[in-house]
């Protein structure tokens, strides 16, 4: 008592396929085929990196300002 046998699970799949029938059974488990790999086809996009529409030229660099700082004598 408690466990499932081979002849619970043959009375469980004639009825599920006398409810449903044979051809609505294989249209379910194909939507569900197709939902599986819509779900992997998800993943592996998230797992590629972001590839970048254009390439960003790097800034170019400036020229230091021209600064002219005095020595003084006393320095605070």
């Amino acid at each position: 008592m408690g466990q499932i046998g081979i002849w619970q699970i043959l009375i469980v799949a004639v009825v599920i396929l006398v409810l449903f029938g044979r051809g609505r059974i294989s249209d379910m488990m194909g939507d569900f085929g197709k939902g599986v790999s819509s779900f992997k086809r998800g993943l592996k996009e998230d797992e590629e990196p972001a590839k970048p529409s254009a390439e960003i030229e790097p800034p170019k660099a400036q020229a230091p300002a021209a600064t002219e700082t005095k020595p003084t004598d006393k320095q605070v």
